[in-house]
Parts: C-alpha cells; structure tokens; sequence
C-alpha cells in the first residue's frame, strides 16, 4: 500500500530533499516501464522524446541510474556525437548502479571516440567481467569492438614489419 501523501512529503520533493517520486508513488516496476517506454523511443530512432523520458526518470529519482544511462546512449547516438555528456551520464550511471554491462560497454565506447583508450579499455573489461555467460548485448558489443581493434592492430603491425 503506498505512503500516504502529505504536505512535508510534498515540501520536502519541492525542497529537493525528497524524491519528486515520493509524491507520485511509482513502483519500481513502473519505472521500469518508464525506462522500458524511454529504450524504445530510442531504439526507434525518436531521440528528442527518449531524452524526456530518461529526464523525467531522472526528476523522479536522481538515485535511479536508468535516466542517466538513457541520457548517456543518446548523447552517444547524436550527430556528431555529444562525447562529454556521454561520458558524464554514463559514468553517473555506473555509480548509481555498478552491475550493468550495457552502461560499461556504452562508457567504453564513448572513451574510444575520444581517444582515451586506457579508459576505454577499462570500461570495456569492467563489462566483460559484468557478462561472463556473454549474454548481455552490450557486453557483446564491446567483445566485438575488441575484436576488431585486435584486427587492425594485427594489420598495422604487419604493415610495419
């Protein structure tokens, strides 16, 4: 049964010592679908709305990473890219919650494009360690970017040698 609202719930999320969510009540299987609802605008390709949502997240409850995980993979997806947001959100992300591959590969990747390849690669090992089964799609995705750097290293040695 949720809290009962009251006029220091409210003054207390207004104050920002409370999350806005205190006064909806969102269970965290809604914000779930909330999260779920912000993926899909993304995956379709409908960045302005999937950045509301993944904000509105954040409103709701700044200690909840999926908004800034969300904000993260758009500011990756952008043309050209927004790499120092990316990495900001994502690296917020990880603190929040420190267990999902998808965020590290994400990190990773942002790193890369910056040619800050130590933090790309730590990035990248943290969620290959987070996904030993190789189930998670991101950690895929990373084990592939891997893949195909070890490639060009190959090829750049030998046309070196």
């Amino acid at each position: 049964m949720a809290e009962e609202l009251t006029l220091e719930t409210v003054q207390k999320a207004l104050d920002g010592e409370a999350p806005l969510n205190s006064i909806f009540g969102f269970t965290p299987e809604q914000i779930g679908g909330i999260a779920s609802l912000g993926y899909e605008l993304y995956e379709q390709g409908k960045m302005e709305e999937a950045t509301q949502v993944f904000r509105g997240l954040i409103a709701l409850d700044e200690s909840n990473y999926l908004g800034y995980a969300g904000l993260g993979a758009v500011a990756l997806a952008q043309e050209p890219p927004a790499l120092d947001m990316a990495v900001n959100f994502l690296t917020r992300a990880t603190q929040l919650n420190g267990s999902d591959p998808s965020i590290y590969a994400n990190l990773g990747e942002a790193y890369l494009r910056q040619a800050k390849f130590a933090e790309a690669a730590q990035a990248f090992e943290k969620a290959l360690d987070l996904d030993p089964e190789e189930e998670d799609p991101g950690a895929n995705r990373a084990r592939a970017i891997i893949d195909g750097m070890e490639i060009v290293m190959a090829e750049l040695q030998k046309m070196e040698s």
